[in-house]
């Protein structure tokens, strides 16, 4: 039986890429914190963010745009805005 082909969506691998962005961007400016302490409290906090982001990229390019992508999306967005509002960076 034939593999069943994923469905894509253009717009959704657009925020995934600007997703993929906005999180290197985060740990990089994070790496560049001098002070060890707070660069590790600030990983452990941007961590739930990454893992958010992790799930999402996976579930679409195992699955492909399904019912449970826009809730993935929602997820990220959440975890990066409460990330942001909580830490300066």
């Amino acid at each position: 039986m034939p593999k069943k082909r994923r469905k894509l969506n253009k717009d959704f691998e657009k925020k995934i890429y600007t997703s993929k962005k906005n999180v290197e961007l985060v740990l990089a400016k994070i790496y560049d914190i001098d002070d060890e302490d707070i660069q590790k409290e600030y990983i452990s906090a941007f961590n739930e963010v990454v893992l958010t982001y992790d799930q999402l990229k996976n579930d679409y390019e195992l699955v492909g745009f399904n019912d449970n992508s826009e809730y993935l999306i929602t997820a990220y967005n959440k975890a990066f805005s409460n990330f942001e509002s909580e830490f300066e960076i």
